[in-house]
């Protein structure tokens, strides 16, 4: 067989790392919230196994899916030169940790998930601010904030907007939070006061009430007297009348 058959040849500095695809079984030596850090036997190289590839249900931290010095299966589904450094990218997900047998034999879940990352853009770098707008001086009004061809102003006399009548909000006056003592005594007097008007109050209807009976007993009194004096001068009239028909009688 000719070289052409054979296998294409890997990228310089590729070299002495574990081939693609490969399943392996390793150790962690470090665990980070992103993922954990396996190194496989024979080689010095060190390669992660982010949390996403750790299992395929959400993980949030590493440390809920390995521990340090734990032996787990991989298989290398990345391995990438940026610089000086060589990255290897690992997935626990694609091997059955309890046998070792590959859960992806046609790399189908591999290709989707670097499709995935090479697709992914940060656009974290191409965040919109405002402060250069915001430091602008306006060359038409002089103000801050905005450009010369956004002011509103016109050339000429410049007005400034007053508040309406009635619009200032009081200020509110400094109260002093009273102790609980100063409450007490407070209510005790506004107590105090409450009975002295009911008192007030009593003693009032009863001296109407008295007036009203002593001016009915008066008015009683007069009608009597009014009668006594009726039928006095009737008994006078009667015997003065005896008195003229006895004198007559006699003469």
């Amino acid at each position: 067989m000719s070289d052409s058959d054979g296998p294409p040849p890997e990228p310089a500095g590729l070299d002495g790392l574990p081939p693609m695809y490969s399943i392996a079984k390793g150790e962690v030596v470090s665990v980070q919230t992103y993922g954990a850090f396996v190194r496989l036997p024979g080689y010095r190289k060190e390669g992660l196994v982010h949390v996403s590839e750790m299992s395929a249900s959400r993980v949030e931290n590493a440390s809920e899916i390995v521990d340090m010095g734990e032996q787990v299966w991989i298989k290398v589904i990345g391995r990438e030169i940026q610089g000086e450094k060589v990255k290897l990218s690992f997935s626990m997900k694609a091997v059955n940790q309890g046998t070792g047998r590959d859960m992806d034999p046609n790399n189908v879940m591999a290709e989707q998930d670097e499709r995935r990352r090479r697709n992914f853009k940060d656009h974290t770098g191409r965040r919109i601010t405002l402060d250069a707008v915001l430091n602008t001086t306006c060359a038409k009004c002089g103000c801050k904030g905005h450009f010369t061809k956004d002011c509103f102003s016109t050339p000429g006399l410049q007005y400034a907007l007053l508040p309406d009548v009635g619009e200032e909000e009081p200020q509110p006056a400094s109260t002093v939070p009273l102790q609980p003592d100063a409450e007490k005594k407070k209510k005790k007097k506004k107590e105090k006061k409450e009975k002295k008007a009911k008192k007030k109050r009593k003693r009032e209807r009863k001296d109407s009430d008295s007036d009203g009976s002593s001016s009915s007993d008066g008015a009683t009194a007069s009608k009597k007297a009014k009668r006594g004096r009726h039928t006095q001068d009737r008994e006078d009239k009667k015997k003065k009348k005896h008195k003229k028909t006895k004198s007559h009688k006699h003469n």
